[in-house]
């Protein structure tokens, strides 16, 4: 091995014990990788530049200004209220429909400020429906992880994905490509909730807890797109309407002009972001905050760890040696195998580490089978979102984890069958929509 790829080496297996152990904070474990390949000489100063530059960067921090400022119009905490009412007028029946209609939303706006503005509705109307929140919190969690599963912009997963496969010179996904596989994934996922996933909770709750305040969401290492304070959006807004409608509206267009192909979403998302602060709906201090810079340092860290991957040749190696053991599979087989990889990964690393790490080899195990890569980069993009299984596999499940008074195996007995039938789902939809 070359200087150049021991020292990467070295750096990666730093950085992944860092996010294991999670001693340290996402963003600065992947800050200090960048620093060290930089001082190393690994990298050079124009390609840190280029991961600073990346148009998933840019189109996600301009989505987490559209996004606040539609939380500072009140816009959320309105859609809330009126779930609340309709709650308490059908039942049991409502609170569901209210998880279903947070899932819709997560499609579209970072769903951390979506459950944490809703996971007290769901257990306050449940308690006074005399039932568990115990059986609604989880079921609220996931189904708000699957609804980002649904369009490019639903997580920051799929856009750094998006971004990679354009690197490796596949065409861009289009804004709602990946949406009828989407669908099907989060629908299995959902189905199993209402149906099975409700009564092994049911089987193991205990007496209803008494109310707690809502929780300061805490800093953790699995999802990059969660990554954040969730007091900065636990302040009740009242509706402003002007605001409301302005910023729905340049919401909307940004993901039409994103859709029709006019521009690509990174410059529409800017263009709109901007457009808001110059109308007055969020102020510049405003738009700053919304920012969450430590989402996005972690995205260009772990960013010029895939740069240094590439570059030392270890990437390649390491594609070499799991396509020359796939080389007479099915490419089914191999879609699946891919899947799974992905999956276990993302419970145990960040969304953005794995977006790295599997993206060119799922690029380069279909090109070695002679297949469209298009399916292999579908599935690390439901597969690197879908972490079920722990308390702290995404940042929305650490929330209702601490409110709902749940124990760590409630999170395996539930998300374990979650994550089996979401990844039979997807190896049935994927080829469908996706043909090898």
């Amino acid at each position: 091995m070359t200087n150049d790829q021991l020292i990467t080496l070295a750096v990666l297996a730093a950085v992944i014990a860092a996010l294991i152990f999670d001693k340290v904070r996402a963003d600065v474990v992947a800050l200090s990788g960048a620093a060290a390949l930089l001082a190393s000489g690994v990298v050079r100063p124009v390609e840190i530049e280029s991961a600073f530059a990346s148009p998933a960067l840019i189109a996600l921090a301009s989505l987490f200004v559209i996004a606040y400022a539609m939380e500072l119009s009140g816009l959320l905490d309105t859609a809330i209220k009126f779930g609340v009412a309709v709650c308490r007028r059908i039942g049991a029946v409502g609170l569901w429909l209210m998880i279903l209609w947070c899932g819709t939303a997560s499609a579209f706006l970072n769903n951390t400020p979506i459950v944490v503005l809703a996971a007290p509705v769901v257990r306050d109307v449940a308690q006074s429906l005399k039932v568990s929140p115990k059986r609604y919190l989880i079921p609220l969690s996931y189904v708000s992880i699957l609804g980002g599963c649904c369009t490019l912009i639903g997580t920051s997963t799929n856009l750094l994905v998006n971004d990679m496969a354009k690197v490796g010179g596949q065409p861009a996904f289009g804004m709602f490509e990946i949406t009828p596989a989407g669908l099907v994934v989060a629908a299995a996922g959902a189905i199993y909730l209402l149906i099975f996933g409700q009564r092994s909770l049911r089987r193991h709750e205990q007496d209803p807890e008494p109310a707690m305040p809502t929780p300061r969401l805490i800093l953790h290492r699995h999802d990059a797109s969660q990554v954040g304070d969730a007091e900065l959006f636990a302040e009740r807004r009242p509706l402003q309407p002007w605001r409301a409608l302005a910023a729905i509206v340049v919401f909307i267009g940004v993901v039409t002009v994103a859709t029709l192909g006019i521009v690509p979403i990174a410059a529409s998302a800017f263009t709109g972001a901007v457009l808001l602060i110059l109308l007055r709906v969020i102020s510049a201090d405003e738009a700053y905050r919304g920012l969450r810079p430590e989402i996005l340092l972690l995205i260009a860290g772990m960013v010029v760890l895939g740069i240094a991957l590439e570059q030392s040749g270890l990437a390649l190696a390491a594609t070499e040696t799991l396509v020359g053991s796939m080389q007479s599979v099915h490419p089914l087989l191999a879609l699946a195998v891919l899947y799974f990889a992905t999956l276990v990964l993302t419970e145990l690393l960040s969304n953005a580490t794995v977006a790295v790490l599997i993206t060119p080899v799922a690029i380069a195990l279909a090109e070695s089978l002679g297949v469209d890569p298009r399916p292999f980069l579908v599935a690390v993009m439901l597969a690197a979102s879908a972490a079920f299984a722990t308390p702290f596999g995404y940042q929305t499940n650490a929330l209702v984890y601490q409110m709902g008074g749940y124990n760590y195996m409630d999170f395996i007995r539930v998300g374990l069958p979650v994550n089996l039938v979401t990844w039979i789902a997807a190896m049935i939809a994927i080829p469908v929509f996706f043909p090898f």
